[in-house]
């Protein structure tokens, strides 16, 4: 492959990349904008049905950094000028492992447990 044809595969490779991240951006900007108008238009959170449709805007928006975090990762892995790395491969699955992901398990559902609980008695 000459030097031309590196390029010109690379300039599409940018202009790919960039073309998704714009792309991206500008679509983060449009849902910003629309959460920012929803927020003002709904008002106070204590008016029936707002705190669900709070949690459809949290919702959203989380959804929305997850893409832009994606995008923003793979823009870093697939630029030309930029770091070419792979993850390592993951270690195999142990039973101490297996044991540590029970014992985290057991106590988040516990403080979930107590939480819902607490809760439970204040409201």
């Amino acid at each position: 492959m000459s030097s031309a044809d590196e390029a010109a595969v690379l300039r599409r490779v940018q202009e790919r990349t960039l073309t998704l991240y714009a792309a991206v951006v500008l679509l983060m900007l449009l849902g910003i904008a629309v959460l920012a108008f929803y927020a003002i238009r709904i008002g106070p959170l204590t008016s029936p049905g707002a705190q669900s449709s709070f949690g459809y805007a949290l919702a959203l928006m989380s959804l929305m950094a997850a893409v832009l975090f994606h995008v923003v990762d793979r823009t870093y892995r697939v630029w030309p000028f930029g770091r070419h790395f792979r993850p390592t491969r993951p270690g195999p699955v142990t039973v101490q492992a297996q044991v540590r992901f029970l014992q985290v398990l057991t106590v988040v559902l516990a403080a979930a447990a107590i939480a819902y609980v607490i809760g439970g008695l204040l409201v």
